[in-house]
């Protein structure tokens, strides 16, 4: 199974997938254990540390990304990136604290015009933590390259 910075360009401190579970045709599941040194929890909140929301989304749509990226490489395209192009129906279901790990699955709904329709969902062992529905596109980066 490839390793997540094999197939997606996201990296610490903003990488928020350990390692692929499992993968089908038309999704993927991944883990994430979130450590209680993370900077963010020194902020959020002092003395009661919970993971940001948006952190579990970023989880979400970055377990969306390797999916994407094994799709694309499947139909020989290795070039692009995948970029987030709607997030929509964000239901929070349960907090997520430092020390717990997080299974992330997302699957494919639909294809239209160059966007992949996916839901995505966490939970933390049997407790459901997020549901989120997001599009995401594949395309060539622009702009100049960084260091």
């Amino acid at each position: 199974m490839s390793h997540v910075t094999d197939l997606i360009p996201h990296r610490p401190p903003f990488l928020f997938v350990d390692e692929i579970v499992s993968e089908s045709a038309d999704g993927l599941v991944a883990k994430r254990t979130f450590r209680a040194d993370e900077d963010y929890y020194k902020g959020h909140y002092p003395g009661a540390p919970i993971t940001p929301g948006v952190l579990l989304c970023e989880a979400v749509f970055q377990t969306g990304a390797l999916y994407m990226a094994k799709l694309m490489a499947g139909q020989g395209s290795k070039e692009g990136v995948p970029l987030l192009a709607k997030i929509s129906d964000v239901r929070f279901r349960s907090p997520v604290y430092p020390g717990d790990t997080i299974t992330i699955e997302v699957k494919k709904k639909e294809t239209l015009g160059g966007f992949t329709m996916m839901s995505g969902n966490i939970k933390n062992g049997d407790k459901r933590v997020l549901n989120v529905d997001f599009a995401v596109a594949w395309k060539t980066p622009e702009g100049a390259p960084t260091a």
